[in-house]
């Protein structure tokens, strides 16, 4: 008989289930009371921005724990020096979306070297998540395989479907299942239509396969997710953070009956992929919301310790704090910005 099937694969490896992982390195009640609590503000946010403003930063992916739990310090202890006018969440991203090739982030290659030991990626990146939580910040996150929430969800606050799978019925359906917020962001291209779509499908109940915490292929029957909201991210266009794309996505998500309120990306095409102008859109987001737009939930940075990025190279050759993948600002600048937006809310607040 002639092979017809699994021609190019080369091996199949068994996998760590979620369940051996979550007992392996379990949910405290003082870590599970922080997400609950911060996924209810996140929502309350979202519903009325008379409650505050969110800020999700943090590096574009994580790959080295010390200066990632560096950086959560100092960004839980501003958190304490501004108040709660605004819920900082840190970015805690462990998948990275290629367009061609390149590192697909700690969850596939934790050691940098190509080794692709998925099994230790998850074990550092729900170890991360928890010593994060230890600290006293929420998480955010991006989806991109459809199996990962299993093992990760339940530390997660806030989580975003990428401009490349806004489109795709595959992570509606995830996000239609899963327990936080989630941040639609609009296509490459700019459009902000196939977003609301997304937001509007992941709102309904679906059915479709996955997997449980055994590891068993099941059929996932949900509720549907009352937290889908747009994230304005730019496209190939250029920027979409100012006051008259905002306006234009507030007819389309009334037409849409949508009533949550929507994120800036100030990074990606709305800094065209340039960490030097993501405070050109944050200033401008700022400006909007001082003179009274409502719309506006929440910002989005890409920030670590130091500014730019480095090349990929063996893990003990890299520079302390740099991003591995995009650019990034440095914590100086983050830190200013994070003040000055918590100054205009409230402001806003005092009216």
């Amino acid at each position: 008989m002639e092979l017809t099937d699994n021609l190019n694969i080369k091996r199949f490896a068994p996998l760590i289930t979620p369940a051996q992982l979550k007992q392996e390195l379990p949910q405290t009640d003082a870590q599970s009371r922080l997400v609950a609590g911060s996924r209810k503000r996140v929502a309350q946010i979202l519903c009325d921005r008379c409650l505050g403003r969110i800020v999700i930063t943090g590096p574009c992916s994580l790959h080295d724990d010390k200066a990632s739990l560096d950086y959560a310090e100092r960004l839980r202890s501003l958190q304490d020096r501004i108040g709660d006018t605004l819920l900082l969440i840190m970015r805690a991203y462990f998948e990275k979306p290629r367009t061609t090739l390149g590192w697909k982030g700690m969850l596939y290659d934790p050691r940098l070297d190509g080794s692709y030991d998925i099994e230790q990626g998850f074990r550092r990146a729900r170890g991360l998540m928890l010593r994060i939580s230890d600290i006293g910040l929420p998480v955010a996150t991006e989806f991109l395989d459809p199996i990962v929430p299993q093992y990760l969800a339940d530390m997660v606050t806030w989580a975003a479907i990428g401009a490349r799978t806004t489109e795709s019925q595959v992570h509606r359906q995830m996000a239609s299942g899963l327990s936080m917020p989630i941040g639609f962001k609009n296509s490459t291209d700019g459009s902000l239509g196939p977003a609301v779509d997304a937001i509007k499908a992941a709102r309904s109940g679906h059915a479709f396969m996955g997997i449980n915490r055994e590891g068993r292929v099941v059929i996932a029957e949900t509720a549907g997710n009352r937290y889908g909201h747009l994230v304005m991210r730019g496209g190939i266009g250029g920027p979409n953070y100012a006051s008259e794309y905002v306006a234009f996505a507030r007819i389309l998500l009334q037409k849409a009956a949508v009533p949550t309120g929507v994120l800036i990306d100030c990074s990606h095409a709305n800094s065209d992929k340039d960490h030097r102008l993501q405070h050109v859109a944050f200033e401008d987001v700022c400006a909007q919301i001082r003179a009274g737009e409502d719309l506006i939930a929440g910002i989005m940075l890409e920030s670590f310790l130091e500014e730019g990025r480095q090349a990929m190279r063996p893990a003990d050759s890299l520079r302390y704090g740099v991003s591995l993948t995009d650019n990034c600002i440095g914590w100086p600048e983050t830190e200013r910005l994070i003040g000055e937006l918590a100054d205009v809310v409230a402001a806003q607040g005092r009216k």
